[in-house]
């Protein structure tokens, strides 16, 4: 069962049993009694509160093994959406999921440029409109809007510190913007967070609560979850392995310090390294001069990637360079985490993977410091490219079911009150 046992201090009773049915797919009430430690009197309320609300679904029974067979439960996946927006400067990324986090709908769309915030969320509102009313889903169903974006964030003012093509989003108070342009709920995180959280909701995480995903998109940073729940640190934004030291001597980068994995093996320093070799630029298709405005640093990075699959031995020495020095990062986070599984995720790692993979395991293999005690399993993204939208969503969805994080909870008119509040230590 993914993440659901009694280790995940839950809010409410109600959210540990919600949790338990969603993490186990379907599962009897002795089950559910198992694995949360309650008792029957209390699963028996809590659970008839579930159908009463049209969350659960009793769906058949179990096999019998010698007594009545066991009816099994649940979650009635459409009672319930939760809108994820990714929002980055090469794209947006728009996706729509039901209760149990699988995705209904989706679509991307062009970036946010060097439009201003304003009329980027305007579009951003009729584009979660054309999301919802093409799925022909009703809006009442909707939770919210889990949104996210590169980091560093903070919960009073979004963005602070913000990449040199986003500058003109400092200070600029997006989730509030947003909740008055759609009228839904808000709920704002970074994008690399997010994205562990879309990897471990999307099924793929089977064999550990804790993990850390390694994100490259137009940035670099990593998402961490410790038994089932994000991990935040103190100002929600932990896990900015783009911003590590890998070269003391290093150049500097656009955040202030010097040689950061982000500054060496980022996207935008693949490009450019691939903009001054004339030949590759040219093999690369990154020449340009015809074109009114040129492309984002995430497509220009596609076509180099492209050009390696093709061949090119200039544009495969670049990947791979990047791909060293993320490498010693990935080893930094492991080793500091002592982590059994990292998972590689983002839209540049879904290009360009297959060439990333295998440099960060050999690094992995041959330098984590506890690896005499226990191998680190490394695997590319199943949805890397769709991740931190599918964890915006989420995120939404999990404020519910894991009420910890102060967020979204289930409106009133959606979901009754729960009258057994857990235990202490949660379920």
């Amino acid at each position: 069962m993914n993440g659901a046992g009694r280790s995940i201090p839950h809010a409410s009773s109600r959210a540990a049993v919600l949790d338990v049915i969603r993490a186990a797919g379907t599962i009897s009430r002795v089950g559910i009694i198992e694995a949360t430690g309650f008792t029957g009197a209390t699963i028996s309320t809590v659970v008839r509160g579930l159908i009463d609300d049209g969350l659960v679904l009793e769906t058949g029974r179990a096999e019998s093994t010698g007594g009545k067979p066991r009816v099994l439960l649940q979650l009635n996946r459409p009672a319930r959406f939760a809108v994820g927006v990714h929002l980055d400067h090469s794209g947006l990324t728009y996706v729509l999921t039901d209760l149990s986090g699988a995705v209904v709908a989706r679509m991307t769309r062009a970036g946010v440029g060097a439009e201003d915030p304003p009329l980027v969320v305007g579009r951003m509102a009729r584009e979660v409109d054309a999301l919802v009313d093409g799925a022909g889903v009703d809006r009442s169903r909707v939770l919210g809007l889990g949104l996210v974006a590169p980091g560093p964030l903070t919960a009073a003012s979004g963005m602070r510190l913000t990449p040199p093509p986003m500058r003109h989003w400092e200070d600029y108070p997006l989730d509030r913007a947003l909740r008055e342009a759609t009228g839904m709920p808000v709920v704002l995180d970074n994008d690399a967070t997010a994205a562990a959280l879309g990897e471990y909701w999307s099924g793929s995480i089977q064999d550990t609560s804790t993990f850390a995903a390694l994100y490259m998109c137009t940035g670099i940073g990593s998402g961490l979850l410790v038994n089932g729940l994000t991990y935040h640190g103190a100002s929600g934004n932990a896990g900015e392995i783009g911003h590590i030291c890998v070269d003391a001597d290093g150049p500097e980068c656009w955040c202030g310090a010097r040689g950061c994995t982000e500054v060496l093996a980022g996207p935008a320093s693949v490009v450019a390294a691939a903009r001054a070799d004339p030949a590759l630029a040219r093999s690369a298709g990154l020449t340009g001069e015809r074109k009114r405005v040129r492309p984002t640093v995430a497509a220009e990075f596609a076509s180099v990637a492209r050009a390696a699959r093709r061949g090119d031995p200039a544009a495969r020495a670049l990947l791979e360079r990047s791909a060293r020095y993320l490498a010693v990062a990935a080893r930094t986070l492991v080793t500091i985490m002592d982590l059994e599984l990292l998972v590689l995720t983002g839209a540049s790692l879904a290009i360009a993977g297959s060439t990333y993979l295998p440099v960060v395991r050999a690094e992995l293999d041959r330098a984590f410091f506890a690896r005499g005690t226990h191998a680190v399993d490394v695997r590319l993204s199943k949805s890397a490219a769709t991740a931190p939208a599918i964890g915006a969503a989420t995120m939404v969805l999990q404020t519910e079911l894991v009420p910890l994080n102060q967020g979204l909870r289930v409106p009133a008119n959606l979901a009754a009150s729960d009258p057994h509040p857990a235990r202490a230590g949660g379920a």
